[in-house]
């Protein structure tokens, strides 16, 4: 009953590329319309009626069908089912689930060539990807693949940034540190201007998905000017503004001050602490339609006057919208 389960929402979910693909094999086990392939399955003798049985379709078939699904559909199949266990073990099945243009990105990474190179099957290629984000773009940037659909992330570095007045040592410097994936983070010395911008162009991102993007910081021990003042957030594509929103530097809706502490009420959107020691803020949602060919900019931006210090900037964060986290 479970692969049935699963086999009912992959067929369903790309029925004419899994009709398409089985239409070329050399042997019938698609059953006419009075015979519905989501009726037919005998799991027990593990045959479909009035087809071939399921053990003795070669297991490229059962390859091409799973590269048509999802990676989370291709790991549940293979662990309820041996007769999709090995398939999904096919260079095929991951090859399908890797970026189209992977060996270009790959290129601009130090360790790029060994990854490929040293990797002994395409699913080892896709989880350690997913697993452990490679430094690209000459070390801007950071690219992985979000394990559960194969979209691409990537983390804009600091060093990615336009930062006002980022290069003036008496308002900001770059330090190593030992909890970024960078070679330098930016660190806040004192200013009462601050503004931050992100630039990415869309045609590196997976088509046809919503993505968000996070603001990726921390707060030294040593910190003043970031309680009183929440800031503006805006980001546009191709100079036209596609959302603007209010943030918050304090989890929970919090300012923090030297003598107690005030709750922020409003439509303010607050930081969340994330699993490696980070803070991160949400900027924004922008959804990447087929052959969009743009520049998305984040820019967040605080012209109160306020003098601040005490901020460690690690990137900007992209990565596809969490649906089910934010319906919840």
């Amino acid at each position: 009953m479970i692969l049935h389960y699963f086999l009912t929402v992959s067929v369903t979910r790309h029925t004419k590329d899994l009709i398409a693909s089985l239409s070329h094999l050399p042997f019938n086990i698609i059953p006419s319309k009075q015979k519905r392939f989501d009726r037919r399955m005998e799991l027990s003798s593990g045959s479909v009626e009035g087809g071939v049985p399921f053990n003795d379709l070669p297991e490229e078939c059962w390859a091409n069908v799973l590269s048509l699904t999802t990676p989370r559909d291709v790991c549940r199949l293979s662990a309820v089912s041996p007769i999709f266990k090995s398939a999904a073990e096919s260079d095929v099945v991951w090859q399908s689930f890797l970026p189209h243009d992977l060996e270009s990105i790959l290129s601009t990474a130090p360790d790029g060539s060994l990854l490929m190179s040293s990797a002994s099957s395409k699913k080892e290629v896709y989880f350690s990807l997913c697993d452990n984000p490679i430094i690209v773009d000459n070390g801007r940037k950071s690219f992985s693949l979000e394990k559960k659909s194969g979209k691409k992330c990537y983390v804009l570095s600091a060093m990615d940034l336009e930062i006002t007045w980022g290069d003036t040592p008496m308002y900001w410097t770059w330090n190593s540190i030992s909890d970024s994936r960078f070679a330098e983070v930016a660190e806040l010395k004192d200013v009462c201007w601050f503004e931050i911008r992100g630039k990415i162009s869309t045609c590196l991102l997976s088509p046809e998905t919503l993505y968000t993007a996070y603001l990726v910081y921390k707060f030294p021990p040593r910190t003043y000017g970031f309680d009183n003042q929440p800031v503006d957030v805006t980001m546009r594509l191709d100079e036209g503004e596609i959302g603007a929103r209010t943030v918050s530097w304090n989890p929970q809706g919090r300012r923090r001050y030297i003598n107690g502490s005030v709750t922020v009420r409003g439509s303010v959107h607050y930081p969340k602490e994330r699993g490696d020691g980070w803070l991160e803020t949400e900027l924004g949602d922008f959804f990447s339609a087929e052959g969009e060919d743009g520049e998305l900019e984040m820019r967040l931006f605080d012209d109160s006057g306020h003098w601040k210090s005490g901020f460690v900037l690690d990137g900007i964060e992209i990565r596809p919208k969490d649906v089910s986290r934010a319906a919840s």
